[in-house]
């Protein structure tokens, strides 16, 4: 198995030089060859393995210069009862006719990134030993709110490696900004961005592709990787969890082998739907990809028209992770989509670049037709989904599942399919706890954020994670706040060069 860029084909990279390289030097992204295929017979045995065994079985079609011991040591190193708050690591829980909520956020940040980024660091330095890689692995995230923590937790003192993560000031959560400025460690460095995260990701994918500061870097035996979904080893890793949820309903007898199921996905950068895409096309029975928007409704938008338009207006919502209007993973998709032609890959981003929009072919528009829904809710009707799942259900959503759980909801009463479905959620509802609050018990808490956590137990029932109670005495340690223009600067500052 070799991994190609999506703009230049002709690039030919093991798993462990695409992984350390994180995005190509033309700027693409590496996807596989090919994609390995699953067969159902495969997926039953999968229901009786652990999840960590799931994840090497799965890990193995596309890792193929890593032998069985390495992949092993990653994945039995990052899926274990030390890191995650169950056995399972992943939950299903059962909402409603036949409607499953797949709990992705009971690793140590509780959100869903962990399911990738507690395997990265095991990843990357794994794959820099293989291809005897002797610098020091500098790792730039621009994040939304939750992979900023995930990456910062998983690579916190990994022996030669140093992390920097880049947020939007005023575009996280109260928790979600607590939880990044108190990290520990002694190679990591955490700065806010006056701007949105869109300023943050282009800021990074600059310095990342800028041959001077890789000049510097070089020099003082550096490289750049990345712990974005752009980085392989970052989407790899979501590919597993829907392979292992089909598998459980299997094994629980909720659904027969070969049945197939609907997918639901709270979407902001397309890295999450993007691998069930690949899970799909591994050979996991999908029906539909139900791809969630909220007020920022790009990505739904796109799958509808087929235009990709991001001159529009950046709402602030209180489902963060989706305040994106640059979704940097549907290049991959279009690139299997188009054929693997990389030229027009290269013109439609050029023009998205350039101009902010581009618009695919009518090939591509059937594509996008025939494997995916879309839709989209606002704030208001986010809040109203909590109140109501919350009172018939006794079901805490967060703002992003929830956002999720009503476009699903939408999209079943519009088309009156009843295909049993998967509703990824992808963050604890004490990451957002005041808008979940705020939802339940229909006034703004006027009390402190610990305060709305204690109070959010008592009506959700749910324990409160050990890593959040911890935050209430944790001092703050990052305070850095600068112009988006400023991030270079910043970086090399950090790195002294």
């Amino acid at each position: 198995m070799y991994y190609k860029s999506t703009r230049d084909s002709g690039v030919k990279k093991t798993s462990a030089e695409a992984i350390v390289q994180g995005i190509s030097v033309d700027g693409g992204l590496f996807v596989p060859s090919d994609i390995p295929a699953i067969s159902m017979d495969e997926i039953i045995k999968l229901g009786d393995m652990s999840y960590s065994d799931r994840a090497a079985y799965i890990f193995a079609k596309y890792l193929t210069d890593f032998t069985d011991a390495e992949i092993r040591y990653c994945t039995d190193n990052a899926y274990n009862d030390k890191k995650f708050a169950t056995e399972n690591i992943s939950e299903i829980s059962h909402l409603f006719d036949g409607t499953y909520i797949l709990e992705l956020w009971h690793g140590p940040t509780c959100a869903f990134k962990d399911m990738a980024l507690q395997i990265l660091p095991y990843l990357l330095t794994t794959s820099a030993k293989k291809i005897n890689i002797d610098k020091k692995i500098i790792i730039l995230v621009a994040t939304s709110g939750d992979t900023g923590k995930a990456a910062l937790e998983g690579f916190a003192d990994v022996s030669g490696t140093q992390i920097m993560v880049f947020y939007p000031e005023d575009g996280v959560s109260p928790m979600q900004k607590r939880q990044m400025t108190t990290q520990d460690g002694g190679n990591v460095a955490v700065c806010g961005i006056k701007g949105n995260f869109d300023d943050c990701q282009n800021g990074v994918k600059a310095i990342f592709t800028d041959d001077t500061i890789k000049a510097k870097l070089e020099a003082n035996k550096m490289m750049f990787s990345s712990a974005n979904s752009i980085n392989w080893g970052r989407l790899a890793p979501q590919i597993i969890y829907y392979i292992s949820a089909y598998a459980t309903l299997v094994k629980d007898e909720e659904i027969s082998a070969g049945d197939k199921i609907n997918i639901v996905v709270p979407t902001g950068n397309f890295g999450n739907i993007l691998a069930a895409y690949y899970a799909k096309h591994m050979g996991l029975p999908v029906n539909k990809l139900i791809c969630a928007s909220n007020s920022n409704k790009v990505l739904t938008d796109f799958i509808i028209t087929g235009v990709y338009d991001r001159n529009r207006e950046f709402i602030t919502t209180i489902s963060p992770s989706m305040d994106i209007l640059i979704s940097s993973n549907l290049e991959r998709l279009l690139y299997l989509m188009c054929g693997e032609n990389d030229a027009l890959i290269r013109e439609w981003f050029g023009s998205l670049a350039k101009n902010g929009r581009y618009e695919v072919t009518d090939e591509i528009k059937a594509k996008l037709e025939d494997e995916f829904a879309a839709g989209f809710c606002d704030d208001k009707a986010t809040k109203d989904t909590i109140k109501r799942i919350y009172d018939k259900y006794s079901y805490t959503l967060d703002t992003h599942t929830a956002v999720a759980v009503k476009v699903y909801e939408d999209y079943r009463a519009e088309t009156g399919d009843t295909t049993k479905t998967v509703i990824a959620s992808t963050a604890s509802p004490y990451k957002f706890s005041a808008s979940v609050l705020e939802a339940i018990d229909g006034k703004i808490s006027e009390i402190g954020e610990f305060e709305m956590i204690d109070r959010l137990a008592e009506l959700s029932g749910y324990d409160i994670p050990k890593s959040l109670a911890a935050l209430k005495t944790k001092e703050r340690r990052f305070k850095d706040v600068i112009a988006k223009e400023e991030q270079q600067d910043y970086v090399l500052k950090q790195l002294s060069v």
